[in-house]
């Protein structure tokens, strides 16, 4: 379900949206809520709860997720990261593969 984004303007505004996403529709204290919080181990989502967050995402910021991005993103920060760099808010992070460079620039014009 797509949510408002108009406050939403570089990277570090996406990592607050997506904070306040995971804290409402998760109940995760937003103490665990911190950049190099693993998704899974430390905010408790189970990867059904990531793959939604990521739809939510997606869709409220009209981004595609290539196939494999689970198998980039590990950290709350990569995910704001790499939906910032899709969005077209920031650089291209240094963590993803180069192969998953080229799905995420062929499905996220912006990011070209």
């Amino acid at each position: 379900m797509a949510r408002p984004i108009d406050d939403v303007k570089n990277w570090m505004t996406m990592f607050r949206w997506i904070v306040k996403l995971i804290r409402d529709d998760y109940e995760v204290d937003e103490q665990k809520l911190v950049r190099t919080a693993v998704l899974e181990a430390d905010c408790g989502l189970a990867i059904e709860d990531v793959e939604a967050v990521l739809g939510t995402v997606a869709e409220s910021f009209a981004i595609r997720f290539p196939s494999g991005t689970l198998d980039e993103i590990v950290r709350l920060e990569e995910l704001c990261m790499l939906a910032s760099w899709l969005k077209g808010y920031y650089k291209r992070p240094e963590f993803i593969s180069e192969a998953f460079e080229g799905r995420c620039r062929a499905a996220n014009p912006a990011c070209a």
